[in-house]
Formats: structure tokens, sequence, C-alpha cells
């Protein structure tokens, strides 16, 4: 049997790049509709966008606090695919199924922590200069 390779099967051209666009839409559509996480994080990404318009930061920390919430946002979404990979296998209580989703989950917590604490890199001394004159 002739081996087919994943090029020779996969679609190429614009068609496909607005496929994959509307797909991806999709993805973040379902997330934020099902994903109670993704919406604390969107509250948190217009609170930071907030705070940085009032703060008028500097175009720097716009990068840092964008990269921030981008990675978090990510993080959250391969989270839902890794829980929904896992339910689409089982959804019985496997050890091995809990471990796959305890991950997933950690490294969003890990990753807003991290957030947490860019924010307060960034924020923190406009914050304190409200309060200290």
């Amino acid at each position: 049997m002739p081996q087919i390779s994943r090029d020779d099967i996969k679609k190429k051209g614009i068609k496909r790049f607005f496929h994959s666009v509307k797909y991806s839409i999709e993805g973040l559509l379902y997330a934020y509709r099902y994903e109670q996480s993704l919406w604390i994080h969107g509250v948190a990404t217009i609170f930071s966008v907030c705070l940085g318009i009032i703060f008028q930061i500097k175009l720097s920390e716009w990068a840092i606090v964008f990269i921030a919430l981008g990675v978090i946002l990510g993080m959250e979404l391969i989270n839902t695919a890794i829980e929904a990979a896992v339910d689409l296998v089982t959804l019985e209580h496997h050890p091995l199924a809990k471990i796959a989703k305890d991950c997933g989950s950690a490294a969003s917590f890990i990753m807003s922590l991290v957030a947490i604490v860019i924010g307060l890199f960034v924020f923190g001394p406009y914050i304190m200069g409200v309060f200290v004159r």
C-alpha cells in the first residue's frame, strides 16, 4: 500500500485560509460561550486595557501587557482543547484523564499568576503614584 503524506491531503490556498480563520473564530466563540475561565480572563483583559488607557502607559508596557493577555487567553483555549479531547476518549474517571485535565488547568493557573505579577509590575507604579504624592 503506497504511503500518503499529510502534505498530499492537506488543502492549501486562499479558500483554505478563510476556512481556517472561520474555524478559529468558531473555537473562540465556543470557548467564550461555555468556559467560565475565559469570561474571567476576558473581564481582566478589558480591565487591563482600561487601566492602560487611564494611566497612558508607554508603548513598551502595552506590548508586555498584550503579550501576557494573549498568552493567557491562548493557554485557556489550549486547556479547553485538552479537556474536550480527553472527554472524547473517555467520560469515566480515569487517573490519566485526571492528570491530563489537571495539568492543563495548572498551566492556565500558572500563567494567570504570571499575568498578575506582570500587571503589578506595569500598573503598580502608576497606581502608587495616585496614592503617594
